[in-house]
């Protein structure tokens, strides 16, 4: 079913074919890396000062944001070949943009690119919508869109520690369909291009391309991200945001 922030469910035996779609994209379809020791995810305090842009981000990758986006999901990478990278929730009110919330993530294992590919364990940079949610755990109360479905489930030929990366999923519309669950297959730039690019739940080490965040963060995400405020996600290398 889908209404405005309404939850979809999935039968498991219909939705099972379709999280393979992420393997290679969120964990790999392979052996993920063994997670490093994840320190602590406190935030850091958001700037109290009114903003006249999200800071940090050159010219070229903010006119690619829509006129009516009033949130900002900002994921600033520590470097181009880096794993590691800050994420931080902007909003704007009038004509001035505050900071919310900041927190640790991860990207790709190798960092980041410019011409993402199927495989190259890099996560793509730029400015992605983000419209649709999901998971194998309920709701746990978005105005995105929800599909709840067990299919999401991680193999459990996986480190444990990865078994619960997709209990709670926000798509990247990165070579996808917006309005379609986040584990449709369908990529119309072809599948050499990727997709399947996800905000998921972290295992405290890089990813396959997706950008992985402590529960709590997700939860917040899901919370907060409203489809009327038309949200995005600006990601990539603190270099080549601002470039």
């Amino acid at each position: 079913m889908r209404n405005g922030g309404s939850v979809r469910v999935m039968a498991g035996a219909t939705g099972v074919a379709l999280l393979t779609v992420c393997l290679a994209a969120c964990g790999g379809s392979g052996h993920p890396d063994t997670p490093k020791a994840q320190g602590g995810n406190a935030d850091a305090k958001p700037h109290a000062a009114p903003l006249k842009r999200v800071p940090d981000i050159g010219d070229r990758l903010w006119k690619q944001v829509p006129e009516n986006t009033r949130q900002v999901v900002a994921v600033y990478g520590d470097g181009k070949d880096s794993a590691d990278s800050t994420v931080a929730l902007y909003e704007k009110t009038g004509s001035v943009w505050k900071q919310r919330r900041t927190w640790s993530a991860h990207n790709g294992r190798k960092g980041w690119t410019t011409d993402h590919h199927e495989g190259d364990k890099r996560s793509p940079v730029g400015v992605f919508t983000l419209s649709d949610a999901g998971g194998v755990l309920p709701s746990p109360g978005t105005k995105l869109p929800y599909t709840h479905s067990a299919a999401f489930q991680a193999p459990h030929y996986w480190k444990k520690s990865y078994w619960n990366d997709f209990d709670y999923v926000i798509a990247i519309d990165y070579n996808r369909v917006k309005g379609t669950p986040p584990n449709d297959p369908t990529r119309p730039q072809g599948q050499t291009k990727g997709g399947s690019i996800w905000l998921h739940m972290d295992h405290g080490s890089g990813t396959s391309a997706c950008v992985s965040q402590p529960k709590a963060d997700m939860e917040y995400l899901l919370r907060t991200l409203d489809p009327k405020q038309h949200p995005v996600v600006v990601m990539g290398d603190k270099a080549d945001l601002k470039g």
